[in-house]
């Protein structure tokens, strides 16, 4: 039976966290490591952004300094997460031959899911696994998984939910709400369980992880029994613990946690956020629409890439190329056929070359708003749906119908006696009655929506009186996350992202889905004069 090293590395720093995972995955590639199970712990709260994510778009900076939370990056790709004292983690570092097969294969991801889903059934909890790398239990996730790897080794890890203070995972990160529209769940409360909720004692020894804690004991044993291995408790090699500390002073410092930096809005730059099987692909082209260059490329997301680089090599073969879509179309899957540098073929699990293609197109296609005098940090808050910018509004020309204006009812008064009705007095004293004013100039035919199934109703209405196109005010995640209902219906929308405080960003989407929503947005009043500048 093969002897493995059990490593509890207890309560740590985030930043201990990291430069461990990195400096227990570079010296197990270079044979200084044994194969190990790792546990670990991390105080203060920290929020986690995968490796090819950006802080400023996953994680609300302002609520996390205020309360002493901890940002940080990990060396695994995937989402940003909220990980406190109250949240378990398990890794696994190993050698690829031990188990005879690749990282990047969801067989793999559940193979090695395998020990912690048979010690949540001994605490009496009926776990799965769900494709493609979380641990469910009557389809609400309770430990999510990711891993990398290096040279001929590779580290895997897990967190497992004990307890969750959802309130504070919600505001201090940006949370990916399109993640959800798959199960159509439109509260984190509701996809998510921990051992405390599954197991209903809050002050059960049971869900404790500090010390000896039944828990980790049962770990151990999942592991020993599905790896077939038997783990002994050690600490760190000299060797280890000389790397770590070298390697501290790096995931303490800025230069890692930005790592991936979003470009400043005051450049030419394109934006898309599109979302795939494998998870949300967000695109940043810097763009010289003189040259009709593409001058570099940003992709991000919460996706997983093999080998890591593989995003980088990406945005390499990307750069300097012209701006069109056949060229784009031909550099990816040329990209995705073979190898570079002598680097293997990149393996995104879940995500296509077409969908890398459609999301970078998304992107190209707001140049052609600046055509119509929108410049391209306006132009990266307006969606299409069904067509692009310019063909939508080709839809209508000609068109016998009043072209629809629609508006949501969130960005009403609080205290308006209105606000949950499908019209406007115009009393001026919101932004809802201002841009029922351009309407009217307009000849347009405006709507406030009152609910999500309203809206629905709504534009099947429209098809079938013809209607070809319409304008709509939302913001960006409703748009990700309900772009396939829109599709589907089949008119061609242009929609336009509003300011302010969302029911996305207070995590209050079932009550603004049933029409239920108590705060107040704004609409950019001013894009949205552009936008109908453009259609005239």
């Amino acid at each position: 039976m093969s002897k493995w090293r059990l490593l509890d590395t207890g309560v740590r720093t985030a930043a201990e966290n990291m430069a461990m995972d990195e400096t227990l995955l570079e010296t197990k590639s270079k044979k200084l490591s044994p194969n190990t199970v790792r546990f670990l712990q991390f105080y203060p709260p920290a929020v986690l952004v995968g490796y090819h994510q950006t802080v400023e778009q996953e994680v609300r900076l302002d609520f996390c300094n205020k309360n002493g939370i901890d940002v940080n990056r990990r060396i695994t790709g995937g989402g940003a997460i909220y990980f406190d004292e109250s949240q378990l983690g398990w890794e696994i570092i190993c050698e690829k031959s031990f188990f005879k097969t690749s990282i990047v294969n969801e067989s793999f991801f559940k193979d090695l899911c395998q020990p912690v889903i048979y010690a949540l059934k001994r605490l009496g909890i009926n776990a799965k696994f769900r494709p493609r790398n979380d641990i469910e239990v009557n389809g609400r996730k309770i430990s999510g998984t990711g891993g990398t790897e290096e040279g001929e080794a590779f580290l895997f890890q897990g967190t497992l939910l004990v307890d969750f203070d959802v309130n504070t995972m919600l505001r201090a990160l940006r949370i990916p709400i399109e993640k959800l529209k798959d199960k159509e769940i439109d509260s984190v409360k509701e996809r998510v369980t921990c051992l405390k909720w599954e197991l209903g004692c809050p002050h059960s020894g049971t869900v404790s992880i500090r010390g000896q804690s039944p828990i980790k004991q049962i770990l151990k044993q999942g592991f020993e029994k599905e790896f077939g291995i038997e783990l002994i408790k050690g600490g760190l090699t000299k060797d280890e613990e000389l790397l770590f500390y070298q390697k501290l002073n790096k995931f303490k410092s800025n230069k890692w946690i930005n790592k991936v930096k979003e470009p400043a809005y005051t450049r030419q730059v394109a934006h898309s956020v599109y979302k795939a099987e494998g998870g949300l692909i967000r695109t940043s082209l810097v763009v010289n629409t003189k040259r009709n260059q593409i001058e570099s490329a940003l992709i991000t997301g919460d996706f997983f890439a093999y080998p890591k680089r593989a995003i980088f090599d990406l945005e390499a073969i990307l750069k300097d190329i012209r701006a069109d879509k056949i060229t784009v179309q031909n550099k990816i899957n040329q990209f995705f056929k073979g190898t570079r540098h002598g680097v293997s073929l990149p393996k995104i699990p879940g995500i296509k070359p077409s969908d890398f293609i459609s999301a970078i197109n998304e992107a190209l296609e707001k140049i052609e708003l600046v055509k119509f005098g929108i410049p391209l940090p306006l132009g990266n808050r307006v969606f299409t749906v069904n067509g692009t910018f310019s063909k939508i509004i080709l839809q209508h020309v000609g068109a016998i119908h009043e072209l629809p204006l629609l508006l949501p009812y969130c960005a009403k008064l609080k205290v308006c006696k209105f606000r949950y009705k499908d019209f406007c007095t115009e009393c001026g004293k919101c932004s809802v009655g201002e841009a029922y004013r351009i309407g009217r100039e307009r000849s347009m035919m405006v709507t406030t929506i009152v609910s999500f199934e309203h809206l629905m109703s709504t534009l099947k209405r429209y098809k079938r009186d013809g209607i070809t196109s319409y304008i709509g005010c939302c913001c960006e995640p409703f748009y990700a996350k309900h772009r396939e209902e829109l599709e589907d219906i089949g008119l061609g929308g242009i929609l336009i992202d509003i300011d302010n405080t969302t029911c996305y960003e207070l995590g209050k989407v079932e009550e603004a889905y049933k029409g239920r929503f108590e705060s107040q947005t704004e609409l950019n009043i001013g894009l949205l004069k552009e936008v109908m500048d453009a259609i005239q």
